[in-house]
């Protein structure tokens, strides 16, 4: 098994993986950064961004695809691969893929989180066209139309209460007879006169027309016409590989500290992987940037 070295491997090469990447190259600090699919992460999967600072308006692949043009203009070590451990000898870190063994002095986890679906047929298809995982992303593009919110905790509730302020009608749909959320939003959502509580149902499939989501049939008996469905039903942090470490979570996203690291010296984590209020690029963006700075001064030291 081949191995190199560098001083800090990036995990992930989502918005914020590539941001810490650059950071890091252009302080001349060695640095691999590691993807097991395509760079960019969840926001390739977003028809359009308008709220990103710098772009009134572009679609989530083409701001990947200028990430990544940065990432490559720079020269930065790239490796597709699918990270299946890391090992801590003395003050190294040991990364491995299925082939290959990596070492390094510090290790930046940007895996981000992949929602959970509905698993209906179209759902896939109909990501960007009538199904979403985020209201603050894309629900100014429902303006005035109905949707409907699939979930019972606090996020679909909270996104629920978004929603209403710019959709005509809000249909939040729950597997359960009760919502599993705060007791104060929930009734706060009662409040809502816009908001239709649907309970002790379920999805069961997705009509679309011309490509585009048209309306949803609840329990196989049920027609409702929405323009779109946000899905919220859980999120699952990308940190299997990480199992072994005994690194600090709490939901199971990573604890980090002021400098994004974790409670393991050197390793560090940022972007949606890691345990916070606000999941959005610019946040991620952020965090990557403390993340490496905080790598950067070690060198300076």
């Amino acid at each position: 098994m081949e191995k190199y070295s560098f001083n800090t491997i990036v995990i992930g090469s989502g918005i914020a993986g590539m941001t810490a990447s650059i950071y890091l190259k252009r302080a001349n600090i060695s640095v691999l950064l590691i993807e097991k699919n395509v760079p960019g992460g969840q926001i390739t999967r977003a028809s359009s961004v308008e709220n990103y600072p710098g772009f009134k308006q572009i679609d989530g692949a083409s701001l990947a695809m200028n990430v990544f043009e940065q990432v490559q203009n720079l020269g930065i070590d790239i490796k597709f691969a699918d990270v299946k451990k890391i090992e801590l000898v003395d003050d190294k870190k040991i990364v491995k893929t299925k082939n290959e063994e990596f070492i390094c002095d510090n290790i930046i986890v940007a895996t981000g989180r992949n929602p959970r679906e509905l698993l209906l047929p179209h759902e896939k298809e109909l990501i960007g066209h009538g199904i979403s995982y985020c209201a603050l992303c894309d629900g100014s593009f429902y303006k005035d139309k109905d949707v409907a919110i699939v979930g019972g905790g606090n996020s679909a509730l909270g996104e629920a209460l978004y929603l209403s302020n710019i959709c005509h009608k809000v249909y939040l749909i729950h597997r359960r007879d009760e919502y599993r959320a705060a007791s104060n939003l929930i009734n706060t959502v009662k409040e809502k006169q816009n908001i239709e509580l649907i309970t002790n149902s379920n999805i069961t499939k997705l009509n679309e027309k011309d490509g585009y989501l048209n309306s949803i049939i609840i329990n196989d008996n049920k027609q409702i016409n929405v323009s779109c469905v946000f899905i919220y039903i859980g999120n699952t942090p990308d940190i299997s590989f990480l199992d072994n470490l005994n690194l600090t979570t709490k939901d199971d996203y990573i604890i980090v500290n002021n400098d994004m690291e974790t409670n393991i010296k050197g390793i560090y984590a940022c972007g949606d992987v890691i345990y916070k209020n606000t999941y959005q690029l610019t946040t991620a963006v952020g965090e990557a940037t403390v993340a490496a700075n905080s790598i950067i001064k070690q060198g300076n030291m």
